[in-house]
């Protein structure tokens, strides 16, 4: 079996692609940011490397040694709402990092596999919806306009060198693995504690800002659909579907018995003032090319969630 690297092991798309692969027998090593330990969900059988993100030779010198025939790129600088934060950081991991990804690719084995985990960003205020990989990128943040950097460096080293390296533009996913800073799963983790007897309500921003919101193990098959090809390409990711923050506090209340008009307050602390065009994605590449098709719905995914937070603050309390 073959020998995979993936960035951003850590997070949840990195944690489910390195479970399906290993399932398949592969090994995974995963690619750490010189300093930072192994998370704390390990996964049997990884095992890890470092490196600073900035050093072209040292990277030369791991996939010398590891081989690799495939590299996913899943690690990138962000949080929920930190799209704006420290855009120089944001420029340099997010996107000049990846174009040393790809120059040590190309200098040492060009025929290594590349996917990289693009965004929706990149769209930012779109003239058309839904998007599809023709659609002009208007990124209206450093974090898009770094993963358009990303994109744009990729398609010209497949251009230029010949190169199996992939874009997956990817709409927001989720699953009971997305960090404690999202929107998402701050709302099933409050329905969990309101459920368990806490009385505290949830502060939340605009729940009338709409995401096309997908199930994250079905966006990492995307990828892995895309490194499976003869040709490399980019391909959008994506329900085709759009959801309010009000639809998904619904959905989970409800799950659990509760109505969210009682428990979801105003913050105005937290309202992001988005004036943009809807981003809805158009994954007709990867439904005709790869046979990829989404496996949960908006509301099962939410019930997932919900699940998840209940059964994991119901070990807690056990163990306290």
């Amino acid at each position: 079996m073959a020998t995979i690297l993936i960035t951003g092991i850590s997070g949840q798309d990195g944690s489910y692609l390195a479970e399906q692969l290993r399932e398949e027998g592969h090994a995974v090593v995963g690619l750490l940011r010189k300093g930072r330990t192994a998370p704390a969900r390990r996964v049997d059988g990884v095992e890890y490397a470092e490196w600073d993100f900035s050093d072209v030779a040292a990277l030369c010198g791991l996939l010398q040694s590891l081989r690799p025939a495939a590299f996913y790129n899943l690690a990138a600088f962000s949080t929920g709402a930190g799209m704006y934060d420290d855009a120089v950081a944001i420029g340099e991991f997010n996107g000049i990092a990846v174009a040393r990804m790809l120059q040590a690719i190309v200098e040492t084995n060009a025929s290594i596999r590349f996917c990289q985990a693009s965004s929706s960003e990149m769209f930012g205020d779109p003239l058309d919806a839904p998007q599809h990989e023709a659609t002009p990128f208007r990124p209206q943040s450093p974090y898009g306009a770094a993963k358009l950097f990303a994109h744009t460096a990729i398609r010209a080293c497949r251009e230029r060198h010949g190169a199996f390296a992939c874009s997956a533009i990817l709409y927001n996913h989720e699953s009971p693995r997305r960090g404690p800073a999202f929107v998402t799963r701050k709302i099933a983790d409050a329905v969990a504690r309101i459920h368990a007897g806490d009385r505290e309500p949830l502060p939340l921003g605009n729940l009338e800002a709409r995401r096309d919101w997908g199930y994250a193990p079905d966006y990492v098959r995307a990828m892995r659909l895309m490194l499976a090809q003869d040709r490399a390409d980019d391909y959008v990711v994506a329900t085709g579907q759009l959801h309010s923050v009000r639809e998904f506090c619904e959905v989970a209340f409800s799950h659990a018995g509760l109505d969210y008009r009682d428990w979801v307050k105003d913050n105005a602390a937290d309202l992001r003032h988005d004036a943009r065009g809807p981003l809805v994605g158009d994954a007709a590449r990867a439904r005709d090319r790869l046979g990829w098709r989404p496996t949960k719905d908006f509301e099962a995914l939410v019930r997932l969630m919900v699940d998840a937070s209940i059964a994991s603050l119901a070990a807690k309390d056990s163990m306290s």
